[in-house]
């Protein structure tokens, strides 16, 4: 079993100070180790020249109890220096398992 150690993005909302009403949504990483209990891959026809690289890869983090009071938040992972998309969260306490899929895209995630 290869171990596992990097950041994790959770997407937090707050209310700006300044201007009541308005909503800041910023991205806070928090390292993590681990394990990865699942290494998959597999290729989708995106019907452009090169086809979407998607892995089902599972990674078991021991978390904290910031992890676990924000587990609603997690957004991507950090793993071979790519950020991947949580597609699923399994509460085995103390750990938290990851399911990752397809590339996280800074440009999907919260706007502020």
């Amino acid at each position: 079993m290869a171990k596992y150690y990097g950041a994790i993005g959770f997407s937090h909302t707050y209310e700006d100070e300044n201007s009541p009403g308005d909503w800041i949504t910023r991205i806070v990483e928090k390292k993590y180790k681990g394990d990865v209990l699942r290494n998959r891959r597999s290729w989708q026809d995106s019907g452009h020249l090169n086809d979407n690289l998607t892995i089902k890869n599972e990674i078991s983090i021991i978390a904290d109890e910031f992890a676990y009071r924000n587990l609603h938040e997690i957004c991507y992972v950090t793993w071979l220096g790519t950020k991947w998309k949580v597609s699923e969260i399994e509460v085995q306490r103390p750990r938290l398992n990851l399911t990752i899929g397809g590339v996280y895209n800074d440009s999907e995630g919260p706007q502020a």
